[in-house]
């Protein structure tokens, strides 16, 4: 019986036992057939293939002590988390913050530097190398975001220093035009404590019909129209957050009707309306951080692909805090912070199949890689953290 199904093996003794039921005379008139041969085991079923390693960059700077080279280039493994170096993309300088073509084709750095640029990368396939193909002014001082249209045509920075936004045109071969407009925040006034504007974000709306702009030099959030024809901004909007919050960083909700604001200088963050149709974003009352007493320099969210949880990074508290996104995304609540088991999160990002969660440690120089459970949005550390010089910005593709 080696080798049989127990299947198989149950139905030959029920033949047996019928054949011999049969009348002698009967069974002299019906053919027997010769017993059938054992079948073949059945094939086992193969081993999953290990999921192939996916790009990792890494943004720094590169004109401090102990800062990088380059962009960090780097692999993960899907499943594990496990992050292993592969070298720097020099020729790059200060590339604090990245940013991927919706094609895959090409990477986007913003040099934040006093003269302020943007460097557009081509991503090399198997076996070829990426390749710088130039670098455009922004118009401003120290650029510190950047963001792609997803028309995949306009490229969105923001230029911190000076508190301004730019476009860049987005030629076929991935390379960048001459910048086609630039708007400067000159009102309102600075909010408490501050010398200036201070543009820190300039992004899309899920929708594709505006892009806004974060100042945490005036307190607010302006919503511009951006001309896909022309690449210039017309402003319809702006939401101003109560003095001295301080806003840095605004992450939408899937659902495209609510946004997260996180507020650096007050440590809190603010539950966010948005309305598709003209723009008008309405920021709700300010929210804990989880993080107690004190200023704990909230960076920015990430929000899970089904709209379920979002996290926060608190560069002072070294921590993530976890919520829980409720009511279709219009209410965040709190449940609980974990150490990011490193020093200072600059960045966060979710990997693309939201499996795992990449935190960018400025201070202590690594990214450290959480495993994320899909049901209760818990965080679990994957491993060690990679070591890389001054860690801003983790980009997983």
């Amino acid at each position: 019986m080696s080798g049989w199904s127990r299947r198989r093996f149950v139905g030959v003794a029920a033949g047996t036992a019928a054949t011999a039921s049969v009348p002698a005379r009967a069974m002299a008139a019906v053919p027997v057939e010769p017993p059938a041969a054992p079948e073949s085991p059945a094939p086992a079923t193969p081993a999953p293939r290990p999921a192939a390693p996916r790009p990792l960059f890494l943004g720094t700077y590169t004109s401090v002590e102990g800062g990088g080279t380059g962009i960090g280039l780097a692999t993960y493994d899907p499943v594990s988390g496990r992050v292993t170096g592969a070298g720097t993309l020099t020729g790059v300088g200060d590339p604090s913050f990245l940013a991927a073509h919706p094609d895959g084709r090409t990477l986007y750095a913003v040099n934040e530097r006093q003269d302020g640029g943007v460097t557009a990368i081509r991503l090399g396939g198997e076996g070829e190398r990426h390749r710088v193909l130039g670098t455009r002014g922004t118009g401003g001082a120290a650029p510190c975001h950047l963001s792609v249209h997803p028309s995949g045509r306009w490229l969105l920075s923001a230029n911190y220093g000076s508190g301004s936004v730019a476009v860049h045109p987005i030629g076929a071969s991935g390379a960048l035009g001459e910048r086609t407009d630039l708007v400067t925040h000159s009102s309102p006034a600075p909010g408490p404590g501050q010398q200036g504007p201070h543009a820190h974000q300039f992004a899309t709306s899920p929708d594709g019909g505006h892009v806004l702009a974060v100042d945490l030099g005036t307190d607010t959030v302006y919503t511009y129209r951006l001309d896909t024809a022309r690449g210039t901004l017309t402003e319809v909007s702006r939401a101003r957050t109560r003095p001295g919050a301080g806003p840095r960083h605004l992450t939408f909700h899937p659902g495209g009707r609510y946004a997260y604001l996180a507020n650096e200088v007050d440590n809190t963050v603010a539950v966010c309306g948005y309305s598709p149709a003209t723009g008008r974003l309405t920021i709700g009352k300010a929210q804990s951080t989880g993080t107690g007493a004190g200023t704990s320099y909230p960076a920015q969210f990430a929000v899970t692909g089904d709209g379920r949880y979002a996290y926060l990074a608190n560069r002072g508290d070294n921590s993530l805090t976890r919520y829980a996104v409720e009511a279709d995304g219009a209410r965040l609540r709190l449940i609980d912070t974990v150490p990011v088991a490193g020093d200072f999160p600059r960045h966060i990002a979710l990997a693309p199949d939201g499996n795992l969660l990449f935190a960018a440690n400025q201070r202590s120089g690594t990214v450290s890689v959480f495993r994320v459970d899909r049901a209760s949005g818990q965080l679990r550390l994957a491993g060690e953290p990679f070591a890389s010089p001054v860690a801003v910005c983790a980009l997983p593709l």
